[in-house]
């Protein structure tokens, strides 16, 4: 079982296991249920699909997938928790045409995540997005103006954003306990796996590869394109930074009270390590550079770096955050816990705990229920970490600094870098993203 295999195997059981204590598990009449659908059965959509099936005040009417193996797989389970099958379906729109579905749960590779939201959004339904939100900026942007059209609720899968624990070192770094904050740094360091190489050939049988590819151009299908291998690849994913490194990019803006996008950034990576297909960084370091509100002259920055080669912890965790403020410092292991220090790096306090999938959830069904709560992780949220994503690798592609405008979300100085802040689609899809 891979590292990531079983951080999702763990992340769905003992969210299931927190269902049951937390007595989510509540008697529900029919007439009270939320109706969904989950569009992308793989490992993130069983995982919700675990945790979606132990509700009762949650129904879920469909399961969809372009694998027949993976869809049968999803139906199953869910008809095993819950005594009654979903209905099984290859095209999302067969979803967003049923009129009783409320809301849907998109798990889907990158390149769909915008898409399928907005196809959603305009079809009446909330939705709940994995990360990161957007293939690409222009996305992110047709996302926010689809959640104003339509009124609807959308969260992103960024679970830290309801996690208690995480919750908790955000209100005492709003309290001033390490004072003021002008400098954050994301990290991600871990061992993955080389893709290796190959050549085009058929897709299997029990793949529909033209659906799969949605509004994307046709490309050749490649051994090594699918099932989860496609985030390292341009037309699909957005490299780790996009996968993992966008849980600890989220946070990091959370911290630093950052409210729109950055104005500077600079990127060096690429691939240092690996010899295979992937096309995304192994290697990056990002610096981004935010205007402070009110100030001509003073910055706030935040820092991300990446090594996908190397399994060693720095500041004590794998993945995570750390917020540098003039007296003392916060730092936040993903899924893990937080330390905060002051002054003469003395351990001040402490807490552990993991990623809270259930109380994501809960916010979200909370939110539909009551227009007057609040989202945890709304689009705006969402569009803000996916844009840093977004900035750092088009930096690193180019090998420039950029100049961004928060305002237009447009590179202003960077004739090639410009026209990446989107990308081609497939002449007249259906799937297409929309501003208005």
């Amino acid at each position: 079982m891979t590292k990531a295999t079983r951080r999702g195997f763990l992340q769905g059981a003992s969210a299931t296991v927190a269902l049951v204590s937390s007595g989510v598990l509540r008697a529900s009449g029919a007439q009270d249920r939320i109706h969904v659908g989950l569009i992308g059965c793989g490992g993130m959509g069983s995982n919700h699909l675990r945790v979606l099936s132990a509700r009762r005040d949650v129904q879920v009417d469909y399961v969809c997938d372009v694998d027949k193996q993976r869809l049968a797989a999803a139906a199953r389970l869910v008809e095993s928790q819950t005594g009654t099958a979903p209905r099984a379906v290859g095209d999302l729109r067969r979803i967003l045409d049923d009129k009783s579905i409320d809301a849907v749960f998109i798990a889907t590779p990158d390149h769909w995540h915008a898409p399928a939201s907005v196809l959603a959004l305009d079809a009446g339904k909330h939705v709940y997005v994995e990360k990161p939100c957007c293939h690409n900026i222009f996305e992110g942007r047709c996302m926010v103006e689809a959640v104003r059209r339509s009124g609807k609720r959308l969260q992103v899968g960024t679970q830290s954003r309801s996690t208690e624990v995480v919750r908790e070192a955000m209100e005492r770094i709003r309290a001033g306990e390490i004072g003021e904050i002008l400098v954050a740094k994301a990290w991600n360091s871990q061992r993955r796996s080389s893709i290796g190489k190959s050549q085009p050939t058929d897709p299997p049988p029990h793949l529909d590869f033209d659906m799969w590819l949605g509004p994307c151009p046709v490309v050749p299908y490649r051994p090594n394109m699918l099932h989860g291998i496609w985030r390292w690849w341009y037309d699909f994913g957005c490299g780790d930074i996009g996968n993992d490194g966008v849980h600890d990019l989220d946070v990091a803006c959370w911290g630093l009270g950052v409210t729109t996008h950055p104005t500077t950034v600079s990127c060096l990576g690429g691939k240092y390590f690996f010899d295979d297909d992937q096309q995304f960084p192994d290697t990056q370091y990002a610096i981004f550079e935010y205007p402070v509100e009110g100030s001509t002259t003073r910055k706030k920055q935040l820092i991300f770096e990446q090594r996908i080669w190397s399994p060693y912890v720095q500041e004590g965790y794998e993945n995570g955050a750390a917020f540098y403020g003039t007296d003392g410092m916060l730092l936040i292991g993903h899924t893990v816990g937080w330390k905060l220090f002051g002054p003469r790096n003395k351990l001040i306090a402490e807490r552990s705990g993991p990623a809270d999938l259930v109380a994501h959830h809960q916010n979200f069904f909370d939110c539909i229920r009551d227009q007057s709560k609040t989202l945890n992780a709304d689009v705006m949220a969402g569009h803000l970490s996916a844009t840093l994503v977004h900035l750092a690798n088009i930096s690193a592609r180019v090998g420039r600094t950029l100049q961004f405008d928060p305002k237009t979300e447009q590179i202003t100085n960077d004739q090639e870098a410009a026209p990446m802040v989107r990308r081609r689609y497939r002449e007249g899809h259906w799937a297409v993203p929309r501003l208005a």
